[in-house]
């Protein structure tokens, strides 16, 4: 028996190419952020370790590279940030400002 989402269009998505949508999707799955029960690990074409959430639309499945970065941009998701941008423009979603804490310490 084939399950409903094998013929699914199967995308990769890396922080840099988020988009507002995938972004808003992420958000309503996991609005308490994602821990690691919700991570999927497999290796790509060059047998790296990649790590990813999931995320199902009628029609494609996508697997988002789990990242500091889409962790940060998860927790502080406005929605009003990208209003002015199109639903599937990667340059929306701008990376965040990550402060090393690290360095603050040697301060």
């Amino acid at each position: 028996m084939k399950k409903r989402n094998d013929n699914l269009k199967r995308v990769i998505v890396d922080f840099k190419k988020l988009t507002p949508e995938i972004l808003a999707l992420l958000v309503d799955k996991y609005p308490d952020g994602y821990d690691d029960d919700d991570i999927v690990s497999f290796k790509n074409q060059h047998n790296e370790l990649i790590e990813a959430v999931e995320i199902i639309t009628e029609d494609t499945k996508y697997l988002v590279k789990v990242s500091t970065k889409l962790e940060v941009t998860m927790e502080n998701y406005d929605e009003d940030d990208y209003e002015d941008f199109d639903n599937d423009d990667p340059e929306a979603v701008q990376p965040p400002d990550i402060i090393d804490e690290d360095l603050e310490d040697n301060d």
